[in-house]
C-alpha cells in the first residue's frame, strides 16, 4: 500500500512538470503507477460495475416508493376558489339565461358595476380522497387550503347528506336575505321555523318530528335559523334545552340534550335541519344552481336592495363580499374566506366586504390589490358601499388589518 502511494504521487508530480520537461520523463513513472495500481486492484471495472448497478437499483426503488406514497389517498380535502357570481347579473338555470334576482311584482331600477358572491370548490370527499401529491401541491399555493376531511364531512354524514344540508342552508339563506332586505326597506316580515329533518341517532331522534313548528327555545322566540342556532349554542351541552313546538295544532314542550357537532370547531346541536318560512309582502326569487351553503346571504340582500332602490349602491365599482345574514340584518362568519378573497381578486374586484368575525383569518392573507372592509350588519355593508361610490370616505371605515 505504501509503495502504491509513492508511485501514484510520483505520477502526479510528473504530470505537474509536463509543461517544462521532455515527454520521455513521464513514461517511467506512469508505467510504475499503472503497474502498482493493477497489482493492488486486479479487477476494478467489475467492482465498479457492481457498485454502479447497486446504486441505480436503490435509486429506482426509492423513486418507485416515493411515487407509490405520493399517489396514496390522504385524509384531507382541498379548498380552492370556486365560481364567482354577480348577484346583479344573469345565471344559467336549466339551460336558460335568467336574472339571478327577480322581483316581478315591484318596480326595479337599473344597476351598475357588480356585487359578486364567492364560492369555494372542495376537491375530494370521503369516497374520493385526494392523494399526497395533490396535498403537497396545494400546500404551496396560497389560494388553496388543506382541510381534514372530517371537518367538511363529519363522521356518520354521507356526501349525499352533506350536499342536501348545503341545499337547505342555501334555501334558508335566500329567505333570510330577502327578509333582511325587505325589513331594511321598512316592510313587516313575519316568520315561521319548522323541522325539515331529524338526524337518526341524534339528540332529537324520537322527540322532534318533521313538520314540528319551533315556537321557542328556553322561552325565547327567534325570527330565523341564525338566531335559533345561536340560542342552542348558548345553551351548551351541560343541560337540556327546553324546546316548545306546535304539532298538529297542539303546543308541547320537550327537553332535549344538545350534543357537540363533529369537526375541529364543534358547537352544540339538536341534530335537526330547520327550514324557515316567511310571509313576504311580495315575491322575490333568487335562482342559482349547484351552489350550497349560507355564506352568500349578505350579497343577496345587497342585490335586492340595489334593485329596489334608485341609483347604484356601488357607484359602478366592482365589489365582492361574503357573509351569512339573519332576517334582522346581522352578518355572520363563513368558511373558506381566504379562498374567497382570491376568487374576488381573480374576478377583478377591487373591494371586498368581509364579516368582522372572520378578520382573524383575513389578516396577513389579503391578496395584493384587494381592499377589505369589515362589516357586522347589513347597515354596515350599506355604509361601506356608500363610501365606495363616493358618498363618503372609506378611510374611517372598519377594516381587517393587513398584517
Amino acid at each position: 500500500m505504501l509503495t502504491f502511494h509513492l508511485g501514484w504521487g510520483s505520477w502526479l508530480c510528473a504530470c505537474g512538470e509536463q509543461m517544462g520537461s521532455p515527454t520521455r520523463r513521464l513514461s517511467r513513472p506512469r508505467r510504475i503507477a499503472l503497474t502498482l495500481f493493477t497489482d493492488l486492484d486486479p479487477d476494478p471495472p467489475a467492482r465498479r460495475r457492481a457498485s454502479g448497478w447497486l446504486g441505480w437499483s436503490l435509486l429506482i426503488v426509492a423513486l418507485v416508493g416515493a411515487v407509490i406514497v405520493a399517489l396514496l389517498p390522504a385524509p384531507y380535502v382541498i379548498e380552492q376558489p370556486g365560481p364567482v357570481y354577480d348577484v346583479l347579473g344573469d345565471v344559467t338555470v336549466n339551460g336558460d339565461e335568467v336574472p339571478m334576482i327577480q322581483i316581478p311584482m315591484e318596480e326595479t331600477f337599473p344597476t351598475e358595476g357588480s356585487l359578486d358572491m364567492l364560492t369555494v370548490r372542495v376537491l375530494g370527499s370521503p369516497d374520493s380522497l385526494p392523494n399526497w401529491l395533490d396535498v403537497a401541491t396545494a400546500y404551496l399555493d396560497p389560494s388553496r387550503a388543506i382541510v381534514p376531511v372530517e371537518e367538511i364531512y363529519p363522521p356518520g354524514v354521507t356526501s349525499e347528506q352533506s350536499t342536501e344540508q348545503g341545499k337547505v342552508d342555501m334555501a334558508n339563506s335566500q329567505k333570510e336575505a330577502i327578509a333582511a332586505a325587505l325589513t331594511y326597506l321598512g316592510n313587516e316580515v313575519p316568520s315561521t321555523l319548522s323541522v325539515a329533518e331529524v338526524q337518526a341517532g341524534g339528540p332529537s331522534d324520537g322527540l322532534l318530528e318533521v313538520g314540528d313548528v319551533i315556537q321557542t327555545v328556553n322561552g325565547v322566540t327567534f325570527p330565523d335559523v341564525t338566531g335559533l342556532r345561536a340560542a342552542i349554542a348558548d345553551n351548551g351541552v351541560s343541560q337540556p334545552a327546553e324546546v316548545a313546538v306546535l304539532r298538529a295544532g297542539v303546543s308541547t314542550t320537550l327537553r332535549i340534550n344538545p350534543e357537540l357537532s363533529a369537526g375541529d370547531n364543534p358547537v352544540p346541536i339538536l341534530g335537526i335541519v330547520v327550514a324557515s318560512d316567511y310571509d313576504f309582502p311580495f315575491t322575490v326569487t333568487i335562482q342559482l344552481e349547484n351552489v350550497g351553503g349560507p355564506s352568500a346571504g349578505m350579497m343577496f340582500a345587497l342585490g335586492i336592495v340595489d334593485k329596489l332602490t334608485p341609483g347604484s349602491l356601488n357607484g359602478g365599482e366592482s365589489v365582492a363580499g361574503t357573509g351569512t345574514i339573519s332576517s334582522t340584518g346581522e352578518v355572520g362568519p363563513i368558511g373558506g374566506i381566504r379562498q374567497k378573497m382570491w376568487g374576488a381578486k381573480n374576478a377583478g374586484a377591487d373591494w371586498f366586504l368581509a364579516p368582522s368575525s372572520n378578520c382573524d383569518e383575513v389578516t396577513g392573507h389579503i391578496p395584493s390589490g384587494l381592499t377589505v372592509l369589515s362589516v357586522t350588519t347589513l347597515d354596515d355593508a350599506m355604509t361601506a358601499l356608500a363610501a365606495i361610490r363616493g358618498d363618503g370616505s372609506t378611510a374611517g371605515l372598519p377594516t381587517c388589518p393587513t398584517k
